[in-house]
Parts: structure tokens; sequence; C-alpha cells
């Protein structure tokens, strides 16, 4: 009998009686990692097919060896019955079964455990955490995910380092920038210091996100791009995060000494505010300038943009006919 059926005669067949939650929980917790397992390849976790494979995806005892748990211990799991599960073997579970966060969330749902680890969900930049950047001006300020993605900035923070306005939105990433960016990397004037410490505080972050498809897919881009990178990443590495006073080279202004300062926007290291202050007279004039800079390009392009709708609106009215 699978789980499945033996949860639909628990909760159907009124002999048996009303089934108690735990009960239904296992069930459905079994019938979740059988899913899970078989959608595995061995492949896809390092181990080899063999010849004579008939099970689809992974074998039970290949999760309990990729969990470090005992087979007998997993097989009793996947059939339901009355066992303890820490979280800590359900963190385990999950990393060997390459669970995604709403997976993860779930399997610990119906284990009824909390998540040692849980996912720092990443803000939504709400109208109001947009209006806080543009308050901020002319101090450079952007929002910033655990995975260096910056999701929105400021009129100077857009052009502190290089024109991020201007890129794809995959490519705004300060580890991509700083690996990748000519632009970027000229801004940045301890450059050998900042790629090793970026790649060791990415190896940090990255210790609680292994099995999520964008960190992956960020990891991969970073290495089959960047020399540097990939020799960074072999040291194993990890730097902790700490705001410090940075020297940038802006292209347009010059040399800023800013204070850097992470505003974290929740209770758990994640989504954070990002700004530059500046710590003298020199940067804060130099700042003023990069905003008015910035100011009078969008006034002259708005110009531009009004002259050519009024230059379309007179070819349009000169090509219609005349009305006798």
């Amino acid at each position: 009998m699978t789980a499945v059926t033996a949860l639909t005669a628990l909760t159907a067949d009124p002999a048996i009686g009303t089934p108690d939650e735990p009960a239904i929980r296992r069930h459905e917790l079994a019938g979740f990692l059988r899913s899970r397992r078989e959608r595995i390849s061995p492949e896809q976790v390092g181990l080899p097919r063999g010849r004579r494979r008939r099970t689809p995806g992974l074998r039970r005892e290949e999760v309990a060896q990729l969990s470090a748990v005992g087979v007998t211990w997993y097989t009793w799991l996947e059939q339901a019955r009355p066992i303890q599960v820490s979280p800590q073997v359900l963190d385990a579970l999950a990393g060997a079964l390459l669970l995604d966060p709403t997976e993860r969330n779930h399997l610990f749902a119906l284990a009824g455990q909390s998540d040692p680890h849980p996912e720092t969900p990443c803000p939504a930049v709400t109208p109001a955490l947009r209006h806080l950047l543009d308050q901020l001006e002319p101090v450079p300020a952007a929002v910033q995910n655990s995975r260096y993605d910056f999701l929105a900035h400021n009129r100077t923070f857009g052009r502190l380092f290089c024109d991020l306005d201007a890129l794809p939105r995959e490519d705004r990433n300060t580890l991509w920038l700083a690996f990748t960016n000519d632009d970027f990397r000229a801004a940045v004037t301890d450059l050998p210091e900042v790629l090793a410490s970026m790649a060791g505080k990415l190896r940090a972050s990255m210790a609680e996100h292994l099995a999520e498809p964008a960190w992956k897919e960020l990891l991969h881009r970073l290495r089959t791009a960047s020399p540097e990178f990939r020799e960074l990443w072999a040291r194993h590495d990890v730097v902790d995060q700490s705001g410090r006073t940075k020297l940038i080279r802006n292209a347009h202004v010059g040399l800023l000494r800013l204070e850097h300062t992470n505003l974290y926007l929740g209770p758990a290291a994640g989504p954070r505010l990002v700004t530059y202050v500046p710590v003298d007279e020199a940067a804060r004039a130099g700042i003023e300038r990069l905003q008015a800079l910035i100011l009078a390009e969008e006034a002259e392009a708005q110009t531009a943009q009004t002259a050519q709708k009024a230059q379309k609106a007179q070819k349009a009215e000169a090509a219609e006919p005349a009305v006798a």
C-alpha cells in the first residue's frame, strides 16, 4: 500500500474512525519524501547510475547515505511509522533531496518542526521604500538582497560605480560587477582585496542556500566568466558582513571617501539598505556634484524628448489633408 493509498483509506473509511493529526502528517510526509526521492537522478547528486537500476530516481539507501542517517530509519520514515525527526535531520534531508525553499518549508511543516535555517524572504521594494531611497539623496543608497543583487537604488548610487540603469537586471549584482564589469572594477581602488572579500562573503551567505536555483545559477555564471573568481572560490575562505570606509574612484567626479553601512530590513541577515555616506567635506562636495550632473542630464534628456514629440506632432499635422 502506497502512502497516498494509505492516507486515502485513513481519511475515508468510517470503520477506522477519525484519524489523528500526527498520523495524517506522517503519511503526507512519507508520500512527499518518496515523490522528491523519485524525481532525482543519481547523476544530480554525484552518484553512479549503475547498470541494474530499476528504481526511478534515488534508492532509499542513497538518500540515507547522502543525509548521514540509517537506512532502516529512513525506510521507516517513508513508511509513515511514528518516529521522531529532528530539525537537523530534516535539514540534511532537504539538502540531499535538493529541495527548493517552498519544498523545504513544506517538509518542516509536515514534520511539525521549526526550520533552523529559514529562508529570509526578499521584501517587495514598496513605494515607501523607494521614497526613502529618494529622500536619502544625495547620499548613494540601494536595497540589496543576501545574494548581492541590487533590487532598487537612487540616482547617485546608480552612477557611483557604473551606470546601473544601463545594465540588464540579471547583471545588477555586486559579485558579477566586481568580477566582470570594467567600469565597476575601475571605480574600486583596492580591487584585489575587494574581490577576495566578496568571494568570501558569497561563500558565507551561500551556506544556507546551496540547493536554491538562483544561487547555483549565479555561482555557475561567475565560475564560467571569471578565472579570478574560480581561483578565489577554490580557497574556501569565508568573510562576514561588515561596513567600512571605502575610497571610490568615480568616473565623473573623482575620488570619494565614503562610509559603507548595511541597515538590515528584517530580523535576520539578508535584505538590507546599503548606504555610502561621505566622511569628509571633499566627498560631500563630490557627491553633490554627481547629483547635479545626473539631474542636468535628466533635464537635457527631458527637453530633447519634449522637442521630439513636438516635431512629430507638427509632421502629423502637416500631413493631414486640408478641409475644404
